[in-house]
């Protein structure tokens, strides 16, 4: 069995469970998500078995997780966090499981926000370390997007499994019509996911002009949202649905949507670095984007499907001129259509599942027995 271990991710994440997960499933693996929830077992999702861990504050989870994890005795175990790594290498060790830290996020950049601007080269630095450790420590490290390998030794295979596009059979496809447009923005929401410039280009749009979020203010912004709306006019022309299971949010974004909006703010490496799962599911359902032309990752998908335009995520007026372009519906339905085949060839999950199927089959050959990640520990050090 391939336990995917999480510390954070919700349980039917897209991801680890609807990509990755399934993809093994797929492969004739026993896959199981172990992560937090209400406590118990859920209903399978995609082929994927689903046990989840409770408890509010997430520290105090990893014990659980932990635990269970060791209880389960899987082949291997695949991480999806740095806690969740330590957790996986410790288990791994304990039950003799193959470990593979899959990395999602640039995490150094992350504590920038977080600490004093003299304290960052120090923490970065720490982190890096610790990194490089729980690298070396593991069989493998799955790299989910560009940027990221730099923080983890050559020394252990590091494959490239990137949130590529993923079509499920039946999947809706946007018919563009004439007519005012449907603005979308999909998934996590929030200031530095552009929610301030987004109200101010909508006010430069025609009167008409509506825009539909389904998804999570994940930044406890959704009040000051609601005001901001409520003070230029707009509460008339926006619709917050909420968050959707996956086939509902993309069944209601294809009948109803015109334009789908990445809109990440410059300032976080991560978002530079971005391969958001928002953009591979509007070329999916053949929306044409308005993405960022900051952030190499996007911005080099966008270009080569030419299925979008990129502009200036911090001027209003330079998202409110793309807005103006795409209320051309023959615009909008030739974009649409390169982002749709796009999502079906080259930006598709295929390729991704194959290599990471590949890497399952080199660590799971029979026979063969895992490492001590104790052992690789000791080693990595010696060699710092």
């Amino acid at each position: 069995m391939i336990l995917m271990l999480s510390a954070a991710h919700p349980p039917d994440d897209m991801r680890v469970v609807r990509k990755e997960g399934a993809s093994l499933a797929a492969a004739g693996w026993p896959v199981t998500h172990l992560c937090p929830g209400p406590g118990g077992l859920l209903p399978p999702v995609a082929g994927v078995a689903i046990e989840t861990v409770s408890g509010a504050v997430r520290l105090g989870r990893l014990p659980a997780l932990y635990r269970r994890a060791v209880a389960l005795r899987p082949a291997a175990i695949h991480a999806s966090e740095p806690d969740s790594w330590a957790v996986a290498l410790l288990a791994g060790w304990r039950c003799g499981a193959r470990v593979v830290l899959d990395v999602h996020e640039h995490y150094p950049s992350r504590l920038d926000a977080r600490l004093a601007r003299p304290l960052r080269g120090l923490a970065r630095g720490a982190l890096r370390l610790a990194l490089r450790l729980m690298g070396r420590a593991a069989d493998a490290v799955v790299l989910a997007k560009e940027g990221l390998a730099e923080d983890f030794s050559p020394r252990r295979p590091r494959i490239a499994v990137r949130n590529h596009a993923l079509v499920p059979p039946g999947l809706p496809r946007r018919e563009h019509r004439e007519g005012p447009l449907t603005l979308l923005h999909l998934g996590a929401i929030g200031v530095k996911r552009g929610w301030p410039q987004l109200l101010a280009a909508l006010t430069l749009a025609p009167p008409q002009t509506r825009l539909l979020i389904i998804g999570r203010f994940t930044d406890g912004s959704e009040p000051a949202f609601r005001a901001a709306a409520e003070r230029a006019g707009l509460t008339a022309r926006l619709e917050i649905a909420g968050w959707m299971p996956a086939e509902a949010a993309l069944a209601r974004a294809a009948a109803e949507a015109d334009v789908n909006l990445v809109l990440f703010q410059p300032g976080e490496e991560n978002h530079r670095l971005a391969l958001p799962h928002k953009l591979f599911d509007g070329m999916a359902i053949g929306l044409s984007a308005i993405a960022p032309a900051f952030a190499t990752g996007v911005a080099r998908i966008v270009q080569t499907a030419g299925c979008g335009l990129l502009v200036e995520v911090t001027e209003p007026a330079s998202i409110a001129a793309a807005i103006a372009t795409l209320a051309d519906r023959a615009t909008r339905a030739r974009l649409g259509e390169a982002g749709w085949r796009a999502a079906r060839a080259e930006w598709g999950w295929e390729a991704e599942a194959a290599r990471l199927v590949g890497l399952y089959r080199d660590l799971l050959r029979p026979g063969e027995r895992a490492p001590s990640p104790t052992r690789h520990f000791s080693a990595a050090a010696e060699r710092l």
